[in-house]
């Protein structure tokens, strides 16, 4: 079911409403006036490490190359050194960085408008699609394409064809090869299909995809095999199993924050002039967390406090585990649902409703909260939105280019 007014789905009044956003803003005001020395030293440290794994797993991928008993132990540490240094680099590091979340800190080096992380799509392209499509419209049917990156079918009122009967392979492909799918995610696939893409828009985005996927394969497949000498397929089969590695944890962890039970839909009437206060009312109600350990948390980049990081996407993320609290609390003084479980559990539903809508409607049961107020919303296609016909971004949503470069 799609919401299209989150006031009466929640049964708040409008200065209920308010009053949250207000309480939300004191959060926004004590984290951003506390920033400091500690925080700079979090995310100093954990790039760090960062590049302490990735140099580790290259020295160790070196003696793979040796014959003997210590060929394989060294292959699978090489391997796994260097996993987890891209996961670090890809959730907790650069999704982060490129949020805007240590700008404060005024480091060149650990900037939102500098970064460019390891994974194949641009930066600029990954802080248009996301920090601004899917952190201002999260989950507006219509507008925001991170539901079903444009080839999953991930809500009931989109509209069944029978090429979703094919949808858990294109959610396999999709988790196995994700940041290739991540890397088209900007150039709006459906727009394109529909002819309404700008085409000089689509060149100039193609050929800066292009040139980062080069870069990429380069680097993994060409350059540091071919520095490994008579190691190189170690290297190569080392680098591709990270890189999978990486492909399929980003993918889990980002759907795990949008597509378990109670994760909500809206339709394009919710954010006509919609508040500040009600826009954070749809981030928590559009959002699911997941529980875990401080280390689970540092590897999925702090993203099991999605709802957290909806709510203050440019806030440093190691902040969000406190934040977390009060939001829980305000959620429960005001009886607003809190999504949240285990992540095996958030998967496990997010891969259910994967599989029962490839079918129609009439073959399958919703597993959303059933209605308060509002009727089911009928499915239908709905045009993809350009940016023109959106609204203006937040504030907190960061910086894009969309230069002609």
């Amino acid at each position: 079911m799609a919401i299209s007014d989150v006031k009466e789905y929640t049964h708040l009044t409008e200065e209920e409403v308010e009053q949250i956003g207000r309480e939300l803003d004191a959060i926004r005001a004590e984290i951003e006036d506390s920033r400091g020395a500690k925080d700079a030293a979090y995310i100093n440290r954990l790039i760090k490490i960062q590049r302490g794994l990735a140099a580790a797993g290259r020295v160790t991928l070196l003696a793979s190359s040796a014959t003997g008993k210590a060929k394989k132990p060294a292959w699978v540490a090489g391997a796994a050194l260097l996993g987890v240094a891209k996961i670090l680099e890809n959730m907790e590091i650069g999704h982060n960085v490129m949020h805007g979340q240590w700008d404060w800190m005024n480091d060149p080096e650990i900037h939102s408008s500098n970064w460019e992380w390891d994974t194949a799509q641009p930066a600029e392209q990954w802080k248009h699609s996301h920090n601004y499509i899917h952190h201002q419209f999260t989950n507006v049917l219509g507008y925001d394409n991170d539901i079903g990156y444009g080839i999953l079918r991930m809500a009931r009122e989109q509209k069944w064809h029978p090429v979703y009967l094919g949808q858990p392979i294109y959610n396999a492909l999709l988790a196995s090869l994700f940041q290739w799918g991540v890397a088209l995610h900007d150039l709006d696939l459906e727009r394109i299909r529909k002819g309404q893409k700008d085409p000089k828009e689509m060149k100039r985005q193609l050929r800066q995809i292009a040139r980062k996927g080069r870069n990429q394969i380069l680097k993994d497949y060409v350059v540091y095999p071919a520095l490994s000498g008579k190691g190189w397929k170690s290297t190569l089969t080392a680098n591709m199993t990270a890189n999978l590695a990486r492909n399929l944890w980003a993918y889990v962890i980002i759907f795990c924050g949008h597509f378990p039970d109670g994760a909500l839909h809206f339709t394009e009437e919710e954010i006509e002039d919609e508040t500040r206060s009600e826009w954070y009312l749809r981030q928590i109600l559009g959002a699911a967390n997941f529980n875990g350990g401080p280390l689970l948390h540092i590897m999925s980049g702090n993203l099991g406090f999605q709802i957290e990081h909806h709510l203050f996407p440019d806030l440093p993320s190691n902040r969000y585990a406190d934040i977390a609290v009060r939001v829980r609390a305000l959620c429960e003084k005001y009886d607003i649902p809190y999504t949240t479980g285990p992540l095996y559990q958030q998967y496990g539903q997010a891969l259910r409703t994967i599989i029962k809508l490839s079918l129609p409607n009439s073959m399958t049961s919703s597993d959303q909260p059933p209605p308060m107020t509002e009727p089911p919303t009928p499915a239908h296609d709905r045009k993809r939105r350009s940016d023109d016909e959106r609204p203006p971004r937040r504030r907190e949503l960061g910086g894009w280019m969309r230069s002609a470069s």
